[in-house]
């Protein structure tokens, strides 16, 4: 197969060794440290252009969807396995839709247990990154309140409140506690929360995520991070504008759940350039992709674990690797037009097709 990819160096080579033809785009490398050069030792073929990329190769294998411009390059009949966060976004639905390609989803890829492999790696980045941006965030020349989430003798450290004790919110409370934070984590999920408890730090408070509680939280909190996930489903608003509205002055907003829609009502996605906006004099940082801050961590995490599914559905085709792997057939999104995951369809209220049909001849 022809594949488009952004895998690591080791990734490409892998692809190569199970013959495979692999298709870089000029210079997609370096903000992960990667040559030109190195991905032609390792194999791959460089080519000069995203069209070239997408005209060339049979599954496209990148991070993030493909945005609006990319939307003309996509062609019937391909396979597209990135991060989609369809039920964040009827436009891209409606294009992946048109295009005739089959999109299958990083982020709804899940095991019998119900862990979700692919998502895990990034949720582990972005919420060890919510403290780091948080903190900067709460400095005063960045408008924050002046605090430093770690205290010093004699004076309170900052109340982190996070919501959601998944990978993402437990990777944040891990982090904002070994600063020295106080934290609380949120969650509805009472084993979970019992199991938090038992190996985080004594500075990490577990509470079930409830309507007090969480009017109680929201609004003494100095650093609030949203960790909510419902997979391949918009997440669930929890924190209105007018819990927003009483936070303290200068208090910061990282919702990492930006990309399935966002937890708090607030919540606007931002990008890299322009991270933040204030809302009733509360920081929000609301960037859909946090893990791009970090290119060359984030690049060799992914392909750990996306690279063995990459080489599944290279060698067997999407429907014959589905076919034989529930895992992967549960990341597939939308297959030659029709949608086959439950979350996107009920997130638009559009027809759901069985995907048993579709891999089945």
């Amino acid at each position: 197969m022809r594949i488009g990819s952004h895998c690591c160096l080791w990734g490409q080579e892998t692809l190569v060794r199970a013959g495979h033809s692999v298709l870089v785009e000029a210079e997609a490398g370096a903000p992960s440290g990667a040559t030109d050069s190195e991905y032609r030792e390792a194999g791959a073929a460089i080519v000069s252009s995203p069209q070239e990329v997408y005209a060339g190769a049979e599954m496209i294998v990148k991070v993030k969807e493909p945005l609006e411009p990319e939307y003309g390059l996509l062609n019937p009949g391909q396979i597209v396995f990135c991060y989609f966060h369809f039920a964040a976004s009827r436009e891209l639905t409606s294009a992946i839709q048109e295009s005739g390609v089959t999109a299958i989803a990083y982020e709804t890829v899940q095991l019998p247990n119900g862990q979700l492999p692919l998502l895990v790696p990034m949720s582990e980045v972005a919420g060890r990154m919510a403290v780091q941006e948080g903190a900067k965030y709460l400095e005063s020349p960045q408008g924050g309140r002046g605090i430093l989430l770690a205290g010093v003798p004699g004076v309170s450290p900052a109340d982190v409140v996070v919501l959601g004790g998944g990978v993402v919110g437990s990777n944040a409370a891990r982090i904002a506690a070994g600063i020295g934070a106080s934290v609380f984590v949120l969650d509805i999920d009472l084993p979970r929360l019992r199991y938090l408890a038992d190996v985080m730090p004594a500075n990490v408070t577990t509470l079930m995520s409830n309507t007090y509680n969480l009017n109680k939280l929201v609004s003494g909190a100095d650093l609030l991070i949203g960790a909510v996930l419902k997979p391949g489903a918009k997440a669930p608003n929890l924190v209105s504008r007018k819990m927003v509205s009483e936070m303290k002055e200068g208090a910061v907003i990282v919702d990492v759940s930006v990309d399935q829609g966002g937890c708090v009502e607030t919540c606007k996605p931002t990008t890299h350039t322009n991270p933040t906006y204030v809302v009733d004099g509360v920081s929000h940082y609301c960037v859909a992709n946090i893990p791009g801050a970090v290119p060359r961590t984030s690049t060799f995490a992914l392909t750990n674990a996306t690279l063995p599914y990459v080489v599944k559905i290279a060698n067997s085709g999407w429907q014959g690797a589905s076919h034989v792997n529930p895992e992967l057939a549960a990341g597939v999104n939308i297959a030659e037009g029709r949608i086959t995951h439950a979350g996107v369809a009920e997130a638009w209220d559009l027809p759901l097709a069985g995907l048993q049909e579709l891999t089945s001849h």
